[in-house]
């Protein structure tokens, strides 16, 4: 199913409550009587998957304010995120500009996101390593958006730890610290590495995160993510001499 079906689905096939039930509420109005023969048999995204990707676009469209510029490549890197087809495009920036002119703050999404989610943490956090990457599109880290990570990771319940492990993986290979990416300290025996290691592979898989509620076409961003942690523990295994 496309992005653009699982939100069209979820409007039109659930009653949701909240700033992102109101979205899908506006999308279904404005779109659903409009759908073609192919989009109307999509109907029946799961309920997660369409809050996901709604909470997740609203928390886009929010951040995009953060620095108060919108950038070209934060667009690029949101389309290509998502995997927007040109067919599909216009419909999902009509969706993005809908959470960026409401007048609910960004926190009323994430908290819904976190009710929604709150006994899947590895779910949470892949939202974050999202709005992470496109924060990051234009090869700089405003502090304003530093800050808007910060508040989100917050209402998410991650510890001030867990978000620098989060933020640590978004570093690229040259300047993040393994350790930090495994969160485990320096001390932690050979034994400890291995467990941290098979710990964030086993919380990140993009199968497991897919069957929690995470688009398919969301999922790249998993990849890079499983990628930051194999390359923390070979550069570990390499510093130890770990077979």
């Amino acid at each position: 199913m496309s992005i653009w079906g699982t939100i069209l689905g979820g409007a039109a096939g659930m009653a949701l409550g909240g700033p992102i039930g109101a979205l899908l509420g506006a999308a279904a109005v404005h779109y659903a009587g409009k759908a073609s023969k192919a989009t109307r048999e999509q109907i029946g995204a799961s309920q997660e998957q369409a809050v996901f990707a709604a909470g997740f676009i609203a928390l886009c469209a929010k951040m995009a304010k953060a620095d108060g510029v919108v950038t070209r490549d934060e667009i690029d890197v949101f389309k290509k995120s998502f995997h927007v087809s040109p067919s599909e495009a216009k419909k999902v920036g009509w969706f993005f500009d809908m959470a960026k002119k409401e007048v609910a703050g960004f926190e009323g999404y994430a908290t819904q996101l976190y009710r929604q989610f709150h006994n899947q943490p590895a779910v949470l956090e892949q939202v974050i390593d999202l709005l992470f990457h496109i924060a990051m599109a234009d090869g700089v880290m405003h502090p304003a958006e530093m800050e808007y990570l910060q508040q989100v990771a917050k209402i998410f319940n991650f510890p001030e730890n867990e978000f620098v492990r989060i933020r640590e993986s978004h570093m690229g290979p040259d300047q993040s610290d393994p350790y930090t990416i495994l969160g485990i300290d320096h001390n932690a025996d050979d034994a400890a590495v291995k467990a941290a290691y098979r710990k964030q592979i086993k919380e990140h898989h993009p199968d497991l995160l897919m069957a929690q509620g995470v688009p398919e076409e969301l999922i790249d961003v998993a990849n890079e993510k499983m990628s930051a942690i194999n390359d923390a523990y070979d550069k570990i295994c390499k510093i130890r001499g770990i077979n």
